[in-house]
């Protein structure tokens, strides 16, 4: 009985400060849609980092195409925990690269065979350009080894790009929550106002604290349940059919983890934590031992 009452409540807690809950609601969909569409690109600003780390190559050009010294080269740089790929290139095969890329006119200067052999590293995905740099110094110190060169330039504005957007997207976020959480509060705070004299007498009759506040907390995740659920399904709808309609290149814009449930389970989930949140703040504060309110 006890149970149902509190449901019963939290629903009814939402009609006594209509305005207040509906602008708590409303501030709480805007605050998970705006995560939610930040959420989404950003994560596939991500995935075209690391897919562009990917392309970037280191390249070892060796000093002569000794057998010998080529297979000690190769066995070092196959011990190097960060190397994911090891690509020889023979002297012969470096000529007939070059005249692939540079056409037939390139075919004499490639006869000459003055391109040295080498090797190309395919990096993992985790190594930070730290590390890189500090093999790339390291494989250049090896007996045998003439230059080696790989494009820091580009993994250093990638990784730079990269936080700046983790960055910007986190604290627009936090900033939008935390807007979302006080007016959650502010709802809540109103609504114990409006049940001053209820809860006064209440208490008369030995209700405790925690019985008297889980109708504002259900309040509150309610709130956010019906924001999460609006904010999601904008959400879909935004890049499943509006933004692929005008912007046709958006249509290849992946969700994360390769689901859309995953995404919309984190927005309608994140808005019911945030209402719950803002409620049991509210509700702790202005529900006390004492007489609330005088």
């Amino acid at each position: 009985m006890s149970a149902l009452y509190l449901l019963k409540e939290g629903v009814a807690g939402l009609s006594r400060a209509r305005l207040a809950a509906l602008t708590s609601i409303f501030s709480l969909f805007l605050a998970v849609l705006l995560i939610g569409v930040i959420t989404r690109i950003g994560f596939n600003a991500y995935e075209i980092s690391q897919l562009l780390r990917q392309q970037v190559e280191v390249e070892v050009f060796l000093e002569g195409d000794d057998p010998q010294t080529t297979a000690r080269i190769q066995n070092r740089i196959d011990n190097e925990p960060f190397v994911e790929e090891l690509i020889y290139i023979s002297q012969d095969s470096a000529s007939k690269i070059f005249q692939e890329e540079f056409g037939m006119g390139g075919r004499a200067i490639a006869n000459l065979n003055f391109l040295p052999a080498s090797f190309r590293l395919k990096m993992s995905d985790q190594v930070t350009i730290a590390q890189i740099d500090s093999l790339v110094q390291e494989i250049d110190r090896y007996e045998g080894v003439s230059d080696v060169q790989f494009n820091l330039a580009l993994l250093e504005m990638l990784e730079a790009r990269t936080d700046q957007i983790t960055v910007a997207g986190g604290l627009v976020g936090g900033f939008i929550l935390l807007i979302a959480m006080i007016l959650v509060f502010n709802t809540i705070r109103l609504t114990i106002y409006a049940k001053r004299d209820l809860i006064r007498a209440m208490k008369l009759v030995g209700a405790t604290n925690r019985f008297i506040r889980t109708p504002f907390l259900i309040e509150g995740i309610l709130q956010g349940l019906i924001a999460g659920v609006a904010a999601s399904a904008l959400i879909w709808a935004l890049f499943e059919w509006i933004a692929p309609y005008y912007f046709s290149q958006l249509g290849v814009l992946n969700w994360p983890f390769g689901k859309w449930y995953y995404l919309i389970g984190g927005v309608v989930l994140l808005a019911m934590v945030m209402g719950w949140w803002g409620s049991r703040l509210a509700a702790r504060k202005f529900i006390k031992d004492s007489t609330v309110y005088s």
